[in-house]
């Protein structure tokens, strides 16, 4: 298809299109959404929690906690109301805690990806990721997540298109030309990640609501050895190190 990038190994597209377009030609996809869905799975998996993504913040959400035995992650985001899409209201989740994580954005896609390997990649687990997913396969394809409009369309994101990048940077292959632009943003900016993540809109936004503390903990490179993957709909704790078909989190 003039779409699917299948003439190179690595492949870029955004939102749910992408997850569509590119899963059946994929070993493994790896789901960026920056701020904030990617770097709250890696903060809660490298403390041994399970995360189970949703879609949906409505009612449908708790019937599915319920159903699992799990908490349920405020709705609106909070540092300090319980556990939410604030990175920073997951820094101290406990070990062997089952998480619901609801998202219209990175739930969404990762949920989407079908039987293929989904991995959750971000600035913190960056390199981790990528090593981990050359170990399933050469075919790999990243999905930004973006954003949505009021009326619900993708806006693509700068943070995604950057973390993205990060990814790409330690990865090995055949690159597509969008490929190639991630790589080309992030190595530009990497030496001003802090700066940069927080002046682009995305961070202003969360800066203008109180939660300058997320965009710290999203822009700390490199800081993770965790590659959160998605196992019976919940991502859990590998290391970049473990062996594929092994699980570090609990049964």
């Amino acid at each position: 298809m003039t779409f699917d990038q299948a003439e190179f190994d690595l492949r870029l597209e955004w939102g749910i299109k992408g997850v569509e377009l590119l899963a059946p030609i994929s070993d493994v996809i790896i789901i960026v959404d920056v701020l904030s869905f990617s770097t709250c799975v890696d903060i809660a998996t490298s403390n041994y929690a399970k995360i189970y993504p949703y879609r949906w913040k409505d009612e449908t959400a708790s019937a599915y906690a319920d159903s699992l035995h799990a908490e349920l992650a405020n709705f609106k985001r909070s540092s300090s109301n319980g556990f939410s899409l604030s990175p920073t209201s997951l820094r101290d989740i406990k070990k062997d805690t089952k998480l619901v994580l609801p998202s219209p954005n990175g739930a969404t896609l990762s949920l989407t990806t079908g039987n293929i390997t989904t991995l959750c990649g971000c600035l913190r687990n960056a390199k981790a990721v990528a090593e981990y997913a050359m170990k399933i396969g050469n075919r790999i394809s990243i999905i930004p997540a973006g954003e949505q409009w009021e009326d619900k369309s993708l806006r693509p994101a700068f943070e995604d298109l950057l973390g993205a990048g990060a990814i790409l940077s330690f990865l090995h292959g055949t690159m597509s030309p969008e490929c190639k632009s991630a790589l080309s943003v992030f190595l530009s900016l990497k030496n001003n990640l802090r700066q940069e993540l927080q002046k682009c809109s995305s961070g202003k936004e969360l800066i203008e609501r109180g939660f300058i503390d997320d965009t710290l903990l999203a822009c700390d490179f490199n800081i993770s050895d965790t590659v959160p993957v998605l196992i019976d709909n919940a991502f859990v704790r590998q290391l970049k190190s473990s062996l594929i078909g092994s699980f570090e989190g609990s049964s």
